[in-house]
């Protein structure tokens, strides 16, 4: 590669948060209220610093050497979970709640996949280095010495195990190394400077990704598939617009969990994707939805397999 990489090259697109679209996709996400508060409150503090060192002042004066333990912690934090659990959905919606709670601007910035390169010596080091310099630069912007920040940066890396995939792999491409490497470098960059910023990775293959990066993560955020509490919650709303009585609502939750031979129940995406189109589709155009069909349409679909982590 020749010349600087252009954004367009390294981002999949620029978002600015708060945003009322946002705002609407994290609040249909429901089930996940843990991971959420926990995500919502390190990012926070990792994007506007300012926020806890004014709550500490209100709360605990006396709080110094235990406020720089925590402000100091790496601006990375590791979504970890089964296919379909909502962690990528989490991870390209916090932002609003960041943005809101703490008074500020954020910019998501979506690392692109392409961003690995063709595998050209050196390609992958420079677009993950590029893609740094650029949130280095914007975070750069919102930094302040003396009150909260102005905003904040958050740096999506989805499918993370593609890109910063362990280096302990005998079989592992120089390139790749190289590249992984440059990652660790801008994460610490952004961590040394102080900067409102964080990068926030999602991935299926935890146990892929490097120790050297799962050493830098602030937390690592564990996704299952719902249970029965999380799909009760997730369709009590809609099957109560079509008329469903509790007992009918709960027919379905059952059926969307562990059957015999299948011990996995439906992923959050296979409920909202496939499940609930699914239940309104099979009537439209000609005829009402009834809970039988609705019944049998839940019965039909298979949820979609766990994904099988290989150890390396």
């Amino acid at each position: 590669m020749s010349g600087k990489p252009n954004i367009d090259d390294l981002f999949e697109r620029r978002t600015l948060l708060p945003d009322f679209a946002a705002q609407d996709r994290l609040a249909a996400l429901v089930g996940i209220d843990d991971q959420k508060s926990r995500l919502t409150k390190i990012l926070a503090v990792l994007v506007n610093r300012g926020g806890l060192a004014d709550w500490a002042a209100k709360y605990h004066p006396k709080m110094t050497g235990l406020l720089k333990t925590v402000t100091r912690r790496p601006p990375l934090v590791v979504l970890a979970g089964d296919v379909g659990s909502g962690k990528t959905e989490l991870a390209e919606t916090i932002g609003d709640a960041v943005a809101r709670q703490e008074g500020i601007e954020i910019t998501m910035f979506p690392l692109s996949l392409s961003a690995r390169g063709q595998g050209r010596v050196g390609e992958m080091t420079q677009l993950i280095s590029a893609a740094f310099d650029h949130a280095v630069s914007e975070a750069t912007k919102f930094k302040s010495q003396t009150s909260k920040s102005r905003g904040g940066v958050i740096l999506l890396v989805d499918e993370a195990d593609a890109l910063a995939q362990s280096r302990e792999n005998a079989q592992m491409h120089h390139e790749d190394r190289a590249g992984v490497n440059a990652f660790i470098r801008g994460v610490d960059r952004m961590g040394n400077g102080g900067l409102p910023a964080a990068v926030v990775m999602c991935t299926n293959r935890l146990g892929a990704l490097d120790p050297a990066v799962k050493r830098r993560a602030a937390d690592i955020l564990h996704f299952q598939r719902p249970d029965d509490v999380q799909r009760r919650a997730l369709l009590t709303a809609p099957l109560s617009e079509l008329g469903f009585s509790a007992t009918q609502v709960e027919q379905l939750v059952t059926a969307t969990g562990p059957r015999p031979g299948t011990p996995h129940g439906f992923t959050f995406s296979d409920l909202t994707q496939r499940l609930l189109p699914g239940i309104v589709l099979d009537a439209y155009p000609a005829k009402p939805i009834t809970f039988e069909r609705a019944l049998a349409v839940a019965k039909a679909i298979g949820p979609t397999p766990p994904f099988q982590e290989k150890t390396i």
